[in-house]
């Protein structure tokens, strides 16, 4: 059985199949921040998707990071490194074109739910 969080008719918010939660593509609520403040913002977006779907940060698995200029890396990572734990998931960071070139960043995660 298929579980579906913030369901759409173009997209869920997040999938649940089993033990394993599938978050779509995070992007921040505010354009106007910096990459550092739509970083924050798209984390705890994540971090609110993982509660309700009963899991947290500690059971990502995989994440992919796109950002549409790859220099911003560093300035993402910062935010990255306080919030994921110490040992952190397996990751992607790749340079792309996003929907509105407004957005700095947008992430996807898949997490274990224990």
């Amino acid at each position: 059985m298929i579980k579906r969080l913030g369901p759409g008719k173009r997209l869920s918010q997040a999938s649940i199949h089993g033990n394993t939660v599938y978050l779509a593509g995070q992007v921040p609520d505010e354009y106007s921040g910096d990459v550092k403040t739509q970083t924050k913002q798209v984390l705890d977006k994540i971090d609110a998707l993982l509660k309700e779907a009963g899991t947290d940060k500690n059971n990502i698995l995989s994440a992919t990071v796109w950002l549409p200029n790859i220099n911003d890396r560093d300035a993402v990572n910062t935010v990255w490194d306080a919030w994921v734990p110490e040992v952190g998931p397996a990751r992607a960071c790749v340079e792309s074109k996003l929907a509105d070139p407004a957005i700095k960043v947008e992430i996807a995660v898949i997490a274990a739910i224990p």
